[in-house]
């Protein structure tokens, strides 16, 4: 046809490719060459040719767990789940290959985790709090702890629905909640119209008498301090008892020195009338004024003393003994 384009033939008298057969067979050897080296480099890197230990983890169930899945310690995978079986007592029995460059991080004392988390998959965990325990042998069994999120969940609805009914019987009308804050209002209105004293006495009328009586007696003790405050003026003031007393004391005391003076002129007198007892009429005249200045001294003492009765209440006792 006109629109379609023409092939060329090959020439019949074109050379053949020399050794065409040989460098065929070259490159197949080569490509099987190359499947057979990545095969064995991916052999190698997931650790089909490394050396390894066994490790049998216990379980009640294995759900989530498949085939392939890495066992990690501190979040590193340190195993590779190879095969899962049904064991003879009914759990399952999750059989793993651990390498021995990583198995020293396991112990006698490590424990392993079956996490299941709500969003993602299960994870096996292994955990070594002492590593100074010893190593972990090579076909050990381990029993598996099992921590499901989402079997909380009907637990946690449960206790939901549990506290949003607690808290209903909590804020209900007739709930111990809401009458305890009717009687705070109430208390609080009480507080507002007649203070603390009629929350106190649970009436107005006992307030009121309380304060009726803190109002008489602060004035009695207003009139106290009033009392009080002419006592001292009358007593100690300048115009005082006290001043006028120790004034008269004063004198008194003056007066008895002189009454003490004139009383041991009399011993001196009757000590020389003694001695000249032929002198009587000029002893008997020195007697005689001698006495009546005596008699002065304590007429004068008599007075004061008089005095200091009329103006203080001393004891009345007013006989004056001569020696």
């Amino acid at each position: 046809m006109d629109g379609e384009k023409s092939v060329p033939e090959a020439p019949a008298n074109a050379a053949p490719v020399p050794h065409l057969a040989l460098k065929a067979t070259a490159l197949i050897v080569l490509m099987v060459a190359l499947v057979c080296g990545s095969a064995l480099y991916v052999m190698y890197a997931r650790g089909v040719f490394e050396s390894t230990q066994q490790l049998v983890l216990i379980a009640e169930d294995s759900e989530g767990v498949v085939t392939g899945m890495d066992l990690t310690f501190a979040g590193f995978p340190i195993g590779r789940v190879r095969r899962i079986e049904l064991g003879d007592d009914g759990n399952a029995r999750i059989l793993l290959d651990v390498p021995r460059k990583d198995a020293h991080w396991l112990r006698v004392s490590s424990v392993f985790t079956q996490v299941r988390s709500i969003v993602g998959g299960t994870t096996l965990r292994a955990f070594s709090g002492i590593l100074t325990d010893p190593p972990l042998p090579d076909g050990a069994e381990r029993k598996v702890l099992v921590g499901d999120a989402t079997a909380e969940i009907p637990r946690l609805v449960a206790s939901a629905r549990e506290l949003v009914q607690n808290l209903t019987a909590m804020t209900g009308a007739e709930s111990a909640l809401s009458q305890s804050l009717a009687s705070l209002q109430s208390v609080a209105d009480k507080l507002k119209a007649g203070g603390a004293l009629g929350v106190l006495f649970g009436n107005d009328i006992e307030a009121r008498k309380v304060l009726a009586t803190l109002d008489r007696t602060n004035a009695l003790l207003a009139r106290l301090d009033g009392l009080a405050a002419k006592a001292d003026v009358q007593v100690f003031g300048s115009a005082g008892v006290m001043p006028e007393a120790r004034a008269t004391v004063v004198e008194l005391r003056g007066l008895l020195g002189d009454a003490r003076a004139s009383l041991k002129k009399v011993d001196t007198v009757l000590q020389e009338a003694q001695a000249v007892a032929a002198n009587v009429r000029v002893a008997s005249t020195d007697l005689g004024a001698l006495r009546s200045e005596v008699d002065a001294s304590l007429r004068k003492v008599e007075q004061l003393i008089n005095d200091l009765n009329r103006k203080w209440p001393f004891a009345r006792d007013t006989e004056v003994k001569l020696p």
